[in-house]
C-alpha cells in the first residue's frame, strides 16, 4: 500500500509498503525489551503498540524529480526462496500494483537505488518470469555502491544465507543483463539526490540525501532500524557487519540532522515513517511530520 507523500522542494517521496515488520525488527536489537520500549514514551502510539511492541514496515521509496523517477531500495519480493526468516519465504505480495496505484508502471523508473545490499532492500530488483530471475525494471539504471556489491560477490562466511540468495536472485542477474552500475558511496545521483556513507550495518551501506531548492530530506536505510535507535544510538542490531562503526555511522547521521528542517526518513520506520530529529536530554528524539 502507498501512505504519505513527502514534498521536498520540487522533488516528491512516496513510500510503498510490502509487509509488517515489527515482530522481526525487535528480535534483530536485543535491548529492545519491551521493558527498555516502555521508557522511551515518545515512541507512541506510531512506533510501538500498548504493549510496548515494535512497529516496522518493509518499505520502497519512489522518488520522483523533475527530470527522472528513482526508486530506493525494492524490499523481498515475491517468490524468494528464503530459509532462515520463515515470516518472508515466498512472499506473494501486491508491490507491483500498488506501483501502479501510485500512478508508476515498471517502466517508469528510471534508477533503482539500493543503499545496501541485504535480502530486503533489493527483492523487487527482480522477478520470476517462465523459471528465470528477470529485471523487475527494464529501463532502469541500478545503482549499488561498488563496495558492497565487491563484499557480497566474494561470499562473506560470515553473513546469512537468505541474504547469500538475495545477492544471487536479486542482485546478479541485474549484474549479468548490463542494468548495473557500481558507483563510490559518495555518489551524486542528480543534482538533487546524492549518496553520503553510513558504514557499519553492511560495509559499504549508504543513506540518500535529498536537496531541493532550501528544502533537504534523508532516507536512512538500515543506518537506523527503528526509532527506538534515535534515542539510543548504542543500541546495535544482530545483523550489523561491524556493530561499532555502524553506531558511529548512526550517531554521525543524527548529529548532522539534528534540530535541522531536514525530514529523517527511516527505511523500516512505521508509518508516517518521517519527522525532524530534536536533542532531548543528551540524546535524540523523532517529532512526526
Amino acid at each position: 500500500m502507498t501512505s504519505s507523500t513527502w514534498k521536498v522542494g520540487n522533488i516528491k517521496i512516496t513510500p510503498i509498503v510490502e509487509v509488517e515488520a515489527g515482530n522481526i525488527i525487535q528480535q534483530i536489537i536485543p535491548n529492545a525489551t519491551t521493558d527498555n520500549i516502555a521508557k522511551i514514551s515518545w515512541l507512541k502510539p506510531h512506533f510501538v503498540d500498548d504493549k510496548n511492541r515494535l512497529k516496522a514496515l518493509v518499505q520502497a521509496f519512489i522518488v520522483q524529480t523533475p527530470d527522472a523517477c528513482i526508486l530506493v531500495d525494492t524490499c523481498i519480493g515475491n517468490d524468494k526462496k528464503r530459509s532462515e526468516i520463515a515470516e518472508w519465504n515466498n512472499l506473494q505480495t501486491d508491490f507491483l500494483k500498488c506501483l501502479d496505484r501510485a500512478g508508476l508502471k515498471s517502466q517508469s523508473i528510471d534508477i533503482v537505488l539500493c543503499t545496501h545490499l541485504h535480502f530486503d532492500h533489493v527483492g523487487w530488483n527482480t522477478m520470476l518470469v517462465d523459471g528465470r530471475w528477470r529485471p523487475t525494471f527494464p529501463r532502469a539504471r541500478y545503482l549499488f555502491a561498488e563496495q558492497e556489491f565487491s563484499y557480497w560477490k566474494s561470499r562473506p562466511e560470515r553473513e546469512i544465507e537468505d541474504d547469500h540468495a538475495g545477492f544471487e536472485d536479486s542482485v546478479m542477474p541485474v549484474f549479468d543483463a548490463g542494468l548495473a552500475d557500481l558507483v563510490p558511496m559518495n555518489y551524486s545521483i542528480t543534482d538533487e539526490i546524492s549518496l553520503f556513507p553510513t558504514p557499519g550495518h553492511t560495509p559499504a551501506h549508504v543513506s540518500v540525501l535529498i536537496a531541493s531548492g532550501q528544502e533537504q530530506a534523508v532516507i536512512t536505510g538500515d543506518a537506523t532500524h527503528h526509532p527506538c535507535q534515535i534515542a539510543h544510538p548504542d543500541w546495535p542490531t544482530i545483523s550489523d557487519t561491524d556493530p561499532g562503526q555502524a553506531t558511529v555511522s548512526r550517531r554521525a547521521l543524527l548529529d548532522r540532522f539534528v534540530d535541522t528542517q531536514a525530514l529523517f526518513i527511516g527505511s523500516h520506520f512505521a508509518t508516517p515513517t518521517a519527522g525532524l530529529l530534536q536533542a532531548e536530554n543528551n540524546t535524540f528524539r523523532l517529532v512526526v511530520a
